[in-house]
């Protein structure tokens, strides 16, 4: 499973904004049809529990998990 660091440095690597930084990180990004994926990354050191990360993957990232490991 990956852990929260490795959600952000998807985010930074894959062109997504940073718009909030508080207790979590906030990430969106605009596709050409303009619609706006949004994810939240804590700012925690652990391991994303596998149904969270299922989650996360397929209804906020919108990727795959290849993708997601290429970009990270």
């Amino acid at each position: 499973m990956p852990k929260w660091k490795d959600l952000k440095r998807f985010c930074e690597n894959d062109g997504w904004e940073l718009y909030k930084n508080t207790d979590h990180y906030y990430f969106r990004k605009r596709s050409d049809d303009k619609t706006v994926r949004m994810t939240k990354v804590s700012k925690g050191s652990g391991e994303i529990k596998p149904g969270l990360w299922r989650e996360i993957l397929n209804k906020q990232l919108k990727v795959t998990k290849d993708y997601f490991n290429k970009m990270i």
